[in-house]
């Protein structure tokens, strides 16, 4: 009795020692509670802004180790929306996003870096346009916590920019549009 009362004790204590996992979060696709929208400067006089509406992705987070989080993201660059089909299609060409040679962007993180109150830097590898450049993007945990549906959920944001000379752009839309930001706002639904 003493014997199977130890073993109990101790197959306990070994299970409340073990490191809890982080959750699996994959984005919120079916409710669209996500997205990834851009800007940037037209001309130098005003934005122009757009969206990408189909991407996929997950994220891996733990609040009590928010640096050990791991981020990844797949946008279809075909799926680029400013809202105005003859701009979208020329958007499209070898000038700018090359979508026939390069149909995707991914971005998959490789380090992350608390900075207190729920905020962060993501660092990671962004390929686009065929070519792999390391990125931040400077995040934000919205909130989290049970949904009406039974499931729980995580939402973040985040930013970041790019220098599109970096990602060999053969045109811009003039000498004030060398910057697109991109922002991130990302609900995942627990795994």
């Amino acid at each position: 009795m003493r014997k199977s009362f130890a073993a109990a004790v101790l197959a306990g204590a070994l299970i409340f020692s073990l490191p809890a996992a982080a959750a699996e979060y994959a984005f919120d696709k079916k409710g669209m509670h996500a997205s990834i929208t851009w800007r940037i400067k037209h001309l130098g006089y005003s934005w122009m802004t757009g969206r990408f509406d189909n991407f996929d992705g997950s994220l891996s987070f733990d609040d009590a180790k928010p640096d050990a989080a791991n981020v990844k993201v797949e946008i279809d660059v075909n799926s680029l929306s400013s809202n105005h089909a003859e701009r979208d299609k020329h958007l499209r060409s070898p000038d700018y996003l090359d979508t026939a040679a390069h149909p995707k962007a991914t971005f998959e993180s490789t380090s992350v870096k608390s900075a207190g109150g729920g905020k962060a830097k993501i660092t990671g590898n962004f390929t686009f346009r065929g070519i792999t450049k390391e990125i931040t993007i400077d995040a934000e945990k919205v909130g989290s916590g049970p949904d009406p549906w039974g499931g729980e959920r995580a939402g973040f944001t985040g930013t970041t920019q790019l220098t599109l000379a970096d990602f060999q752009m053969k045109k811009q839309l003039g000498p004030a549009s060398a910057i697109v930001y991109i922002t991130l706002d990302l609900e995942g639904v627990k795994k």
